[in-house]
């Protein structure tokens, strides 16, 4: 038996006025707005960051992803298949009803079954086979298969209230019917692409929130994002551009905060159809076969990318060269898998390999609002495969909330997409970007290239079926190095995430990334 307790211009900055930060409102201006109210409705990062205001989880990720309780108290692992989970008494919804197992129930019930979800939560509850109520704040589960993370994935998964949610659609939550959570604010409006406004809950069982009030602002462009910090119209913004991060610093009016983040920014190419979709032959007409099938091509276009030239250049050093997923600090990191140095000379032969010596065409897509300098990622990535043989159609981007929804569809070829860390190791990462797309089984929900390795599969099964924490991360590097001997996807760079801010204002962050009203506070 195994238990675990785990207690924009220059202009505005020049004449910029910061005005007074309120106690009891805090203003905030983010990139990239969710898009919906409903935390089981996308699992992308920008919808996480919403949910995590007004919903909670069965544990918490510190800045480190490090897990702590949450709504469950403590887990016992009573046998391979089996767990008892013990729920945190005096919690109630915010509006005043209990909250019990039933809520945990209905929620992890529902996580796979919310209609059009652009990233479902099916890889996080997939290894269910029974979920039974003991007594009110008591869970026995039992697994499909042995699953040592299991509570780290159940963990992830936003726990709403049967009785407000029951019978409802994700449009309820939108409108604030149905969003009751158990977190630290209150829904009180939403008007998509303008602002989100939020109030404390007096009844919050945790720590309470500093500020009563938050306004958040949604303003995906960089220069009317900084120009609203600097002007006073909000108080602290996300995604502080790296070009305009030591201007903000140098005013003695403002603060930057910069730490490193577990995302992986990537160069996905699409192996789900015998076509791909904005890929020609080099003279611009259609390829009846996808290139992006042979292992050989993609790893030619990751050797034409220079990701030092892309940190240091494009990003002002606000990222790290990456050749795998996750940062050292998780687990399952590889250390023998570094990023790969370019090579053209290496790329035009492999291209010849695969029968392309004369490349052939591709169109480069993009968000334009979902982290720094995305668009001008694209941009670059379109410079560098040209110089490297391949013939650029076009380079496109889009609004993230359009954007993430084709990509899911299936409706690129060669796209640029991010995904975040947020547990303590490499596993679900892994399984939700490489594993095998399994609509059934619920794998390989982030799968987006439709790359599939049954050699890589096995390998990381294996890991997930290993309780001894130290074997399993050993375990998960193995999975890692055979799913990138195949170049998955193109892994470009983890990211570094820079927040600008008044004085008197500090921002408790970390690998997460997220931006959080109820980790901001006041200092003198």
């Amino acid at each position: 038996m195994k238990k675990f307790i785990k207690s924009v211009a220059m202009a505005a900055l020049l004449c910029g006025a910061a005005l007074p930060v309120s106690a009891q409102q805090l203003k905030m201006g983010l990139a990239s707005e969710q898009s919906s109210i409903d935390p089981q409705f996308s699992r992308t990062g920008n919808n996480q960051n919403t949910s995590q205001m007004i919903f909670e989880q069965l544990v918490s990720f510190d800045q480190n992803l490090q897990i702590s309780p949450g709504l469950a108290t403590e887990w016992t692992n009573l046998d391979p298949l089996t767990w008892e989970i013990k729920l945190r008494p005096g919690v109630t919804f915010q509006n005043g009803t209990p909250f019990t197992a039933d809520d945990v129930i209905f929620s992890l019930d529902r996580a796979d079954k919310v209609p059009n979800s652009p990233a479902p939560y099916t890889d996080m509850v997939s290894s269910l086979d029974k979920v039974e109520k003991l007594d009110d704040l008591t869970l026995k589960i039992t697994t499909k298969t042995p699953n040592p993370q299991l509570i780290e994935d159940l963990g992830r998964v936003f726990i709403i209230s049967k009785a407000a949610s029951e019978g409802k659609a994700t449009e309820d939550f939108n409108s604030g019917a149905a969003a009751i959570g158990t977190g630290p604010y209150k829904f009180v409006s939403w008007v998509p692409g303008q602002d989100l406004k939020l109030q404390a809950y007096d009844g919050y069982w945790g720590e309470k929130p500093e500020f009563q009030d938050v306004d958040i602002k949604f303003i995906s462009n960089d220069a009317a994002r900084v120009a609203a910090l600097l002007s006073g119209a909000v108080d602290l913004i996300d995604t502080l551009p790296v070009t305009d991060a030591k201007q903000v610093a140098a005013n003695d009016k403002f603060t930057v905060l910069s730490e490193p983040s577990g995302r992986i920014v990537y160069l996905a190419l699409s192996m789900r159809d015998d076509t791909a979709p904005g890929v020609t032959d080099a003279q611009g007409k259609p390829l009846a076969a996808n290139p992006f099938r042979d292992a050989r091509v993609r790893k030619a276009i990751s050797l034409m990318i220079d990701r030092q030239l892309i940190v240091d250049r494009l990003l002002g050093g606000a990222g790290v060269p990456s050749g795998q997923l996750v940062p050292e600090v998780l687990g399952g990191y590889a250390s023998d898998l570094t990023p790969q140095t370019p090579d053209a000379a290496e790329a035009k032969k492999l291209l010849a390999e695969a029968g392309y010596p004369e490349g052939f065409g591709l169109t480069v897509v993009s968000s334009n609002d979902r982290f720094p300098g995305d668009a001008d990622l694209a941009q670059a990535l379109g410079q560098m495969l040209t110089r490297g043989g391949l013939k650029v159609n076009g380079v496109q981007v889009y609004p993230y909330n359009v954007y993430a929804k084709d990509a899911t569809g299936g409706s690129y070829g060669a796209f640029v997409f991010s995904l975040g860390a947020s547990t303590p190791t490499s596993a679900p990462m892994l399984g939700s970007l490489l594993r095998s797309y399994d609509k059934e089984a619920g794998t390989g929900a982030f799968n987006r290239m439709r790359f599939s390795s049954p050699e890589f599969d096995a390998a990381l099964a294996k890991a997930l079926a290993e309780f001894d924490p130290a074997k399993r991360n050993e375990l998960l590097a193995e999975a890692t190095r055979i799913a990138f001997a195949q170049t998955p996807i193109v892994p470009l760079y983890w990211q570094k995430i820079e927040w600008g801010m008044k004085k008197g204002l500090s921002l408790d962050a970390g690998l997460s990334e997220y931006t959080l009203p109820q980790n901001v506070r006041t200092v003198k």
